[in-house]
């Protein structure tokens, strides 16, 4: 790692001035060295204040938006990949796996021009409004598992915001997350799947968070945005940290927060199958995330996919 990503890393961690001379201790460097690493970081757009006697501090007024200042908060290593403009992160990332590219990494885009959402259908991606992400992993899994990531990642954006915010997010079946009745986040999750031995050779999971997004296209119905002030960069690895510690433990173990934030149980709703529209009552969250719902004939179902909407 380059010196000014290791000083950058150190002045996210640390709350107080730190000394040119202990970070030049810490990381192996001159003091001059440190210094031209503190003025390559504001030539980047950090603001770093600068004390006598005390050392640097980041400005609480930083909110660069970059593949260095993602990767800086990332509790793990990862390669992250940063655009200004993309079409898709999702699909630039399937486009990279199809050339060959091996291991876990992550795409960030200040915007995307053809978001993609569920169902072929689009997600709004306007610039300097929200985040627009796509992460790769490699799970070893079986195709028939590959679902479970799609709920985790709902549950890795909740807590996210939990843990960054004052919000109370809720989850709708399968993977939206809703604030105040205004869904503000999308989730695209893709598998790509070596089919000879039924396994999953990579998924993509795609996050978009609506943070102040406002002016929807009249297209888009019941969408809202989180509307705090945030740094998208902290939020973006909060979400990734988050995903990674889910995925690498008991995934059982995240249905009891799945299920306290779904904003279905209990509800009525209208499911879509073979194009046909029917109503049952959401009683459920089984153990592999599959909705079960109960007709109105008395009889139970369990959905593994499909568009859900609550009965008005």
């Amino acid at each position: 790692m380059a010196l000014k990503d290791e000083i950058l890393k150190a002045l996210l961690t640390e709350k107080e001035y730190i000394s040119g001379e202990r970070l030049a201790r810490r990381f192996g460097k001159s003091r001059a060295g440190v210094w031209k690493a503190i003025k390559s970081l504001r030539a980047d757009g950090y603001r770093i204040d600068a004390v006598t006697n005390k050392g640097y501090m980041l400005s609480e007024k930083n909110e660069v938006y970059s593949a260095r200042s993602v990767s800086a908060r990332l509790k793990r290593k990862l390669d992250v990949i940063y655009f200004p403009s993309i079409d898709s992160t999702n699909t630039y990332c399937k486009k990279l796996i199809a050339q060959g590219r091996e291991g876990e990494f992550l795409v960030v885009a200040e915007e995307q021009t053809a978001g993609r959402g569920r169902q072929g259908k689009s997600f709004y991606s306007p610039a300097k409004t929200g985040v627009y992400f796509s992460l790769v992993i490699r799970p070893d899994m079986k195709l028939s598992s590959a679902v479970t990531v799609t709920s985790a990642a709902a549950v890795a954006v909740c807590r996210a915001l939990e843990g960054l915010t004052d919000i109370t997010p809720q989850i709708k079946w399968v993977n939206d997350v809703f604030v105040d009745g205004k869904k503000v986040c999308g989730i695209l999750t893709e598998a790509v799947s070596d089919f000879e031995s039924g396994t999953v050779d990579a998924v993509i999971v795609g996050i978009g968070i609506n943070i102040k997004t406002a002016d929807f296209p009249e297209d888009v119905e019941g969408a809202g945005c989180i509307d705090v002030n945030i740094s998208r960069s902290e939020l973006v690895a909060a979400v990734i940290n988050e995903l990674f510690e889910i995925t690498l433990g008991d995934y059982s173990a995240i249905l009891d927060y799945y299920r306290s934030h779904s904003m279905l149980l209990g509800k009525r709703i209208k499911f879509m199958e073979n194009s046909r529209v029917t109503e049952a009552l959401a009683v459920a969250i089984d153990e592999r995330g599959g909705l079960v719902v109960r007709l109105d004939d008395g009889v139970e179902r369990t959905l593994r996919s499909g568009e859900i909407s609550v009965r008005r």
